[in-house]
This record gives structure tokens, C-alpha cells and sequence, in this order.
């Protein structure tokens, strides 16, 4: 993996087709976490959905190997499902079985079959279970709700109603990291720090258990923050500041100092997948908030 540059990396990992009787949510979670081994941590996804009959199986993957051998010279794609439906399952796995270009991952039916061994009960064999709307969907849903509300320093007043508070200079993965979060039901605010903006008052009134400072390297960030500049299309004296090495030196050290003021905990980002460096905030914050594990089904 080293040998590669993200965007090599990116460019290695397939496509991956999910295929599901409900709205292939767990698939998707799984290709992402199995991508992130690869350091690809948005893996190109596509998802069909809803199935109904295994002609609609067949019929799609059919059409996507042929695509395919047309446009890229080569048949093989890669599937993820979950299929509840026995009948689906077994035509599928017979199918994937005589076509060796289809490699197909089977996401759930070893997990049920092991739990179903060890319990000694049936499952409900119901598509879409996961997503029952209870107590922790709607904290889920609340939770998602008031990250988006409080990203990128927006509504400051309301930071000591966050269950974490983030801290970072610019693409330090504060964004993709609140949201990570949020999915796991903690309402998460981020605030953006540079040398030039002083912090909102109210983030120190938040309890240091709840902060969290996002760190990395100048090697690391310079060069995110020029690939940024070229994407959005920035120019003039601003814009080149924001990838100059001095710029982000002085942009890392006052952010330093201001998470020591805090008293915060330091978190490093760089090189790092955003599942990853989320485990590790939830590690130290559940020492302090042990009830929070609740939130996580």
C-alpha cells in the first residue's frame, strides 16, 4: 500500500456492486471498512437495491459484465449482498458459482448462521431488520441533524450542548469525522481554527472531557491543502498563503497552543482513516462518559 499515492490506491480498489432485498446498508458498511485497509476510505459504490426476484439479480449482474469487458476489457467485477431471502441466496450463490470473473461476498449469512448455532433460535429472516425504527434511530436521526446544524463553527452558542467538540486548522478531517460520529448518535460540533480568527468564546465554557483536537503534520497537510486549492479553483494572495509552508506551520503551532490552553485531548489524523481516529476519540471519551457507550447499538 505504500508503494501507491491515494489516488493510485483509489484507482485499484473496483467498483463495488451491493446488492440487497433491502437497502444494502450493511454492505456498504462493510465494502468501506474493508476499503479502508486499503487506505480508500470512499470506495466507488454501487447499489442496487430492493431486489424482489432473482431474475432482477441475474439480470443485473449479467448486464454490469458486460459492461464491464466493453468499456474496461475485463468481465470481472466484485459484489457485496445481502440477501435474506433463501430462495434469492441460493440462485445467486449457484449463479456466482458458475461465473468465476463474478467474485461475490456473501456479507451476512455467516453471522446469522453462527448466531443462530450458538442461541439456538431462528432467525426472522426479515430485510431491512437493522433499520427498525426505534429509541436509537431517532437519537441516530437527532444526532445527524444537529452535527450538520453545528459544522464548520456554525451556531457556537449551542457548543456545550455537544455530546464532542472537534478542533482543527483546515483539512484536518473535522467534516468527515463529525459526521462519522453522528452516525454512531453523538451530536458532534466542529470548529475551525487558523492564525488569523480568534476561536468563539463559548469553547471555553465546553467540558475538556468533550474536546478534541485534531492534529497532523506540515508534510501531510501541505500538500491536501494545494490538491484543495487546484479543486476549487482558488487564486490570488489568500488562496496561496493557505498552502504556504510557513502559513501552515504558524497555522499547526497557534492551534497547538490554543488546545493546550483548552486542556483538550490531542488527537493525530494524519495517515489515518477517519474509522480509525474515530475509535480512538471514542476511547477516551467513554473513560469520562461511560453511559455514552449506551448510544451504540
Amino acid at each position: 500500500m505504500h508503494n501507491h499515492t491515494p489516488d493510485e490506491r483509489a484507482a485499484r480498489v473496483p467498483t463495488i456492486h451491493v446488492v440487497s432485498d433491502s437497502i444494502g446498508e450493511t454492505a456498504q458498511v462493510v465494502a468501506r471498512a474493508a476499503a479502508a485497509q486499503f487506505g480508500v476510505t470512499n470506495p466507488r459504490l454501487e447499489v442496487f437495491s430492493k431486489v424482489k426476484s432473482y431474475r432482477e439479480v441475474h439480470d443485473y449482474l449479467t448486464e454490469h459484465v458486460r459492461y464491464h469487458q466493453q468499456t474496461l476489457g475485463d468481465d470481472r467485477i466484485l459484489v457485496f449482498y445481502t440477501i435474506v431471502d433463501a430462495g434469492i441466496r441460493r440462485e445467486l450463490a449457484a449463479f456466482t458459482a458458475r461465473h468465476p470473473n463474478i467474485l461475490a461476498v456473501d456479507v451476512m449469512t455467516s453471522a446469522v448462521d453462527a448466531i443462530a448455532e450458538m442461541s439456538g433460535m431462528e432467525p426472522v429472516n426479515e430485510p431491512g431488520t437493522l433499520r427498525v425504527v426505534d429509541q436509537n434511530y431517532f437519537r441516530r436521526i437527532a444526532a445527524l441533524e444537529f452535527t450538520i446544524a453545528h459544522d464548520d463553527g456554525r451556531a457556537p452558542e449551542d457548543l456545550t450542548k455537544a455530546d464532542i467538540v472537534l478542533l482543527g486548522v483546515s483539512r484536518s478531517s473535522k467534516t468527515p469525522l463529525s459526521i462519522y460520529l453522528s452516525q454512531q448518535g453523538y451530536k458532534v460540533a466542529n470548529v475551525p481554527l487558523d492564525p488569523a480568527t480568534e476561536p468563539p468564546a463559548q469553547i471555553f465554557d465546553v467540558d475538556r472531557t468533550r474536546l478534541f483536537g485534531l492534529m497532523t503534520t506540515p508534510e501531510v497537510l501541505g500538500p491536501i491543502r494545494q490538491r484543495r486549492m487546484k479543486k476549487s479553483g482558488r487564486v490570488g494572495l489568500i488562496s496561496q498563503r493557505y498552502a504556504d509552508p510557513a502559513y501552515i506551520y504558524e497555522d499547526l503551532e497557534k492551534s497547538r497552543a490554543l488546545m493546550r490552553r483548552l486542556g483538550c485531548i490531542v488527537i493525530h489524523t494524519e495517515q489515518r482513516a477517519v474509522e480509525e481516529t474515530a475509535q480512538e476519540i471514542l476511547r477516551y471519551y467513554e473513560r469520562s462518559h461511560p453511559t455514552s457507550a449506551d448510544i451504540i447499538d
